[in-house]
C-alpha cells in the first residue's frame, strides 16, 4: 500500500487521493498484482539475485512489459536488487538523494521491499510516497524528484526504459525541506 505523505504531514493511504494528489505531476500510480507462483516467491524472498533468476522473474513479469512496449514504446526492463549486503549500496544511492530530474520518464515496478520517491510539487511545497510491492509508478520526464531507500534498505524493482540514456540524473539545486523524511517509515 503506497504511502504518500505532504509536507503538512497529511497522510495519504488511498490510491486515489494519491493519484489526485500527485496529479498535478502527472505521476501515474497503479497496482500491478503478481501472480501467485511458488518459484517466483522463491527468488523474490532471496537477498540477491544472479543474472539467470533476474532474467526468469523478469520473465514471469513480461506481461507488464509487452503492454508498455505496445502503449508507449518501451524497448528494455532490467531488474535492480538492492540490498544491504551490497558493499557499495550508500554510494550508489546517494547520487539519487538529491533532487534532480531526467531526460526520460523513472517507470519503475515494485515487487519486493520498499523505497521513497520525494516530488516537488508545482507550488514548491514537497511530498513523500513510499512504494511498495505491486505498485507501478512512472514519473514523467522533468518532473523534480529524489528517492531513497527505507530503513529496511532492500528493494527489487523493474525498470523500463524507451533508452537508457535519457535517464541520467540531471541535478536541478533546489534543496529539499529540512528534515524531510516520512513520519511513518519502520
Amino acid at each position: 500500500m503506497a504511502i504518500l505523505e505532504l509536507e503538512n504531514g497529511k497522510i495519504y493511504t488511498d490510491l486515489q487521493s494519491i493519484s489526485k494528489e500527485l496529479a498535478p505531476l502527472n505521476i501515474q500510480l497503479d497496482y500491478w498484482a503478481i501472480a501467485e507462483n511458488q518459484e517466483l516467491a522463491q527468488k523474490l524472498a532471496q537477498a540477491s539475485l544472479d543474472d539467470s533468476e533476474k532474467e526468469e522473474v523478469l520473465q514471469s513479469l513480461d506481461k507488464y512489459f509487452e503492454l508498455l512496449k505496445q502503449t508507449a514504446g518501451y524497448k528494455e526492463r532490467d531488474l535492480i536488487v538492492l540490498h544491504p549486503g551490497i558493499s557499495n549500496l550508500d554510494q550508489m544511492l546517494q547520487k539519487f538523494d538529491s533532487i534532480h530530474t531526467h531526460a526520460d520518464d523513472e517507470v519503475r515496478y515494485i515487487i519486493e521491499g520498499e523505497g521513497i520517491f520525494g516530488f516537488v510539487r508545482p507550488d514548491g511545497s514537497q511530498v513523500e510516497l513510499t512504494v511498495q510491492p505491486q505498485e507501478y509508478i512512472n514519473v514523467p520526464a522533468g518532473c523534480e524528484h529524489w528517492f531513497y531507500l527505507t530503513p529496511k534498505r532492500r528493494i527489487k524493482a523493474v525498470r523500463y526504459f524507451i533508452g537508457r540514456e535519457g535517464w541520467v540524473p540531471e541535478y536541478t539545486g533546489t534543496e529539499k525541506v529540512k528534515g524531510q523524511r516520512l513520519k511513518v517509515r519502520s
